[in-house]
């Protein structure tokens, strides 16, 4: 009997929408995540850029760092992602410093995920840049070469785009995701990790129908 009458409710309901209604997306702007307005510049050329706005000293960064490894390894090939450090204040800066010095010495690949888990599993005291430095001689690169690269003019340009950059994207926290310089989204708002990938690949697409409807 009861079944009877979840059926008959069912098919009340089916007949009262109208018959142009479309289903409603799962993933709604100014919810699961935001427009950037105005859109920002890209650096990705012809891809669609997704970059993630991180901190090395972020918990909620590392825990991510998992989703983004199994998106990445089906990402589509018109998509290019880069990780993006955060340089909100002098010792956070640190920390961006020693990614860009990485990737200047091409030891970015190697030491990247190595980094984060001695910051968050092995509990590396970093308290200043030269402790990091010497953290990453065991890449075959001397204290000293880090240090320069560091402080370099290259990498003094890069510290200084993510300090304009990321508060024109509208970002108070880290980690938070950025798609072609047009939205964003964090955890919180794609409803928790296991949607991060979904949601990156619903904007994406999003993206794509754009450039083709231009």
């Amino acid at each position: 009997m009861r079944l009877a009458i979840a059926t008959f409710l069912a098919l009340v309901f089916a007949l009262a929408m109208p018959a142009n209604a479309q289903p409603v997306d799962k993933f709604q702007a100014g919810k699961q995540y935001f427009v950037i307005d105005p859109v920002q510049p890209t650096s990705s050329g012809d891809k669609i850029e997704v970059l993630e706005v991180f901190m090395y000293t972020c918990p909620h960064c590392y825990d991510l760092e998992p989703y983004l490894t199994k998106w990445k390894a089906t990402k589509a090939a018109d998509v290019a992602y880069a990780p993006f450090p955060a340089a909100w204040n002098e010792p956070v800066e640190a920390f961006a410093r020693a990614f860009y010095a990485a990737e200047t010495l091409g030891i970015l690949e190697a030491s990247h995920e190595k980094f984060f888990a001695a910051i968050h599993k092995e509990r590396v005291p970093f308290a200043t840049l030269e402790d990091i430095a010497e953290w990453y001689t065991q890449f075959g690169v001397t204290k000293e070469a880090f240090l320069s690269a560091a402080k370099s003019f290259a990498v003094n340009t890069k510290i200084n785009r993510s300090k304009a950059m990321v508060p024109r994207w509208g970002v108070a926290g880290t980690p938070t995701v950025i798609v072609n310089g047009k939205y964003r989204f964090d955890v919180s708002s794609a409803g928790g990790h296991q949607n991060i990938g979904e949601l990156i690949d619903f904007l994406v697409a999003k993206e794509r129908a754009a450039k083709k409807g231009a």
